[in-house]
């Protein structure tokens, strides 16, 4: 017996992914829906590589009375009205966007890192889904904490366009463009030319100087791993349509070394080590699209401080950084919860 399975936001950019992915990971599903704003309705979606193909529906006259699952990827003006009519319905929300992931009562989860975190859903009947950037780097995090306990982490992130939707991936491929046939490339999405460029700023300024993006891996970071974590971020937008890629220094109690933090990675679950010391040795943002693995490079001492460690993180921000973790965290639900599959 399987689920009844909503997916919100069906026509966006992690929408779709969404149904790919439990298409791929053959979810147990008796009915699929797709659910989208009212401009939407109709769209034929295609799920996954199965040939089935949905219609998609609209929000507004959505009933999620006997529904099991939810995946939200609407955003959070949408998920604000529609995830609590949903929970309350009796149907699990899980939430891609960022306005459950600070609330006490609902559980921020990376199957990975916290599972037992999960329990606690009942509270609400919602679990959110953390940063694309987030997830990626507590994957690496976790299997290094056990073993030596990280006391500090400065990150600066390496951010693809599909992180800021369709609009972002089309501004991108619109200015390079442009500027090949000497048209003028001016922004839309972005701040300041993304095409060639890079830009020191995703999402909104906050009154310290640091970004909500910033400020969001920070504080997810100690929600999801640990709340004694020192995190410090600096989020870049590059011009790289996806795939996310982080530089992560860390600061440990205990002494570990490079060595042993690459035989730890190399068992570490949803972790691939890539970390060939030579030319090529290294995974990129286009080696990891369509991947589900968080990859691992570039493991190196830091000798500037006691038990310090360089590491290079790689992953498909729309799959791990977003649909990926969503798919997952159903997984883990219906093992632990639901138990219908």
């Amino acid at each position: 017996m399987g689920y009844k399975v909503v997916v919100v936001g069906a026509t966006g950019n992690v929408g779709r992914e969404m149904l790919t992915i439990l298409a791929e990971r053959e979810f147990p599903i008796d009915e699929i829906a797709a659910v989208a704003s009212p401009r939407s309705q109709g769209t034929d979606i295609e799920f996954g590589d199965t040939g089935k193909i949905l219609k998609c529906k609209n929000i507004e006259h959505f009933d999620f009375t006997g529904w099991d699952i939810a995946l939200f990827a609407a955003g959070s003006g949408p998920t604000a009205e529609y995830a609590p009519k949903a929970a309350a319905a009796g149907c699990v929300v899980i939430d891609n966007s960022s306005l459950y992931r600070m609330d006490p009562d609902v559980p921020l989860i990376v199957p990975e890192v916290n599972p037992d975190a999960i329990d606690g859903y009942t509270k609400k009947n919602i679990i959110a889904n953390p940063n694309c950037s987030t997830a990626q780097m507590v994957v690496a995090l976790k299997p290094l904490h056990d073993a030596a306990k990280i006391k500090r982490v400065v990150v600066s992130t390496y951010q693809s366009v599909s992180g800021a939707g369709k609009a972002g991936m089309d501004e991108l491929f619109e200015q390079s463009r442009n500027i090949f046939v000497g048209d003028p490339a001016e922004p839309k999405k972005f701040t300041k030319q993304i095409a060639f460029n890079v830009i020191p700023h995703i999402d909104v300024f906050l009154d310290d100087g640091s970004t909500k993006e910033e400020w969001k891996m920070v504080a997810e970071t100690k929600k999801i791993l640990d709340p004694k974590v020192k995190v410090t971020a600096t989020c870049v937008r590059v011009p790289v349509f996806v795939g996310h890629s982080e530089s992560i220094n860390l600061e440990f109690e205990n002494e570990l070394s490079a060595e042993e933090a690459q035989n730890i990675l190399r068992e570490a679950p949803g972790v691939m080590l890539v970390d060939k010391r030579e030319d090529g040795g290294y995974i990129t943002p286009i080696e990891c699209v369509g991947d589900f693995a968080t990859f691992i490079s570039r493991v190196r001492e830091d000798s500037t401080i006691d038990n310090g460690l360089n590491l290079w993180c790689v992953s498909d921000n729309l799959r791990k950084g977003a649909a990926l973790n969503a798919v997952q965290i159903a997984e883990l639900l219906g093992r632990r919860h639901l138990k219908k599959g």
